[in-house]
């Protein structure tokens, strides 16, 4: 537990550092990358601070196209390990709340990551398609259709919602499977401890062009969930 608390002494405040650095840096480069940069220099110092290394496999399967990450969520670590290891270029779909939060939200906003609203049906439908509209521009996006992180290590069941994101923007979702993350800081307790996260990357699940909206969007659920659980450790 003691060593949960350092750590968070020195996160926190890097995390205040980094947010303000990467929010300025958008002042001077509207590309994102430079941002980019930023959010994977404070991920792997963050990683480094808790003694934390990460592989990552099934880069190939990464098509020369805007794509949907959909990973499995074990822990708080998981952004981290994404942020620092992903061959690409990647922006975060998170709930419209996020974004209210001081220094940390504009950061956000600015380095092009994208909210979702998740309250009335109306407002709900309006942010999918502005973020439908984002990923066709050119941004890969990553989300985990879990919607929380699993206490146990097995999959939740999975939200529509990213998959009727995957619909309207047209684009493959890569299914992601996360091992280790769950070690390094179990669910609900105060405790860190070092290891290992393995990432890995299946081949792209593509939008099935031949079946009604309602069959598609279960279709590809069915496929991402499978591919995840085929490498789940438990």
């Amino acid at each position: 537990m003691l060593r949960a608390y350092l750590y968070l002494a020195i996160f926190i405040p890097l995390t205040f550092l980094f947010s303000v650095s990467a929010f300025v840096s958008t002042l001077f480069d509207g590309s994102g990358r430079l941002y980019a940069r930023h959010a994977r220099l404070w991920a792997r110092l963050s990683l480094g601070l808790a003694g934390v290394r990460v592989t990552i496999s099934g880069a190939e399967n990464i098509p020369d196209k805007p794509v949907i990450f959909m990973s499995n969520h074990q822990s708080s670590f998981d952004i981290l390990a994404l942020l620092a290891a992903m061959p690409r270029q990647i922006h975060w779909i998170a709930k419209k709340e996020l974004f209210e939060i001081p220094f940390f939200g504009p950061s956000m906003k600015r380095g092009g990551y994208i909210p979702l609203d998740r309250g009335d049906g109306r407002k709900a439908l309006q942010s999918m398609d502005e973020a439908a509209a984002a990923i066709r521009q050119g941004k890969s996006v990553v989300m985990f259709p879990e919607g929380t992180r699993t206490e146990d290590g097995s999959l939740l069941p999975f939200k529509r919602g990213g998959f009727i994101l995957a619909r309207k923007a047209a684009v493959p979702v890569i299914p992601v499977t996360i091992n280790g993350s769950g070690r390094i800081n179990p669910a609900n307790q105060i405790r860190l401890y070092s290891g290992d996260i393995r990432i890995i990357l299946h081949p792209p699940v593509n939008v099935p062009g031949d079946l009604r909206r309602s069959e598609a969007e279960g279709w590809m659920m069915d496929s991402v969930r499978d591919s995840i659980e085929s490498a789940l450790e438990h």
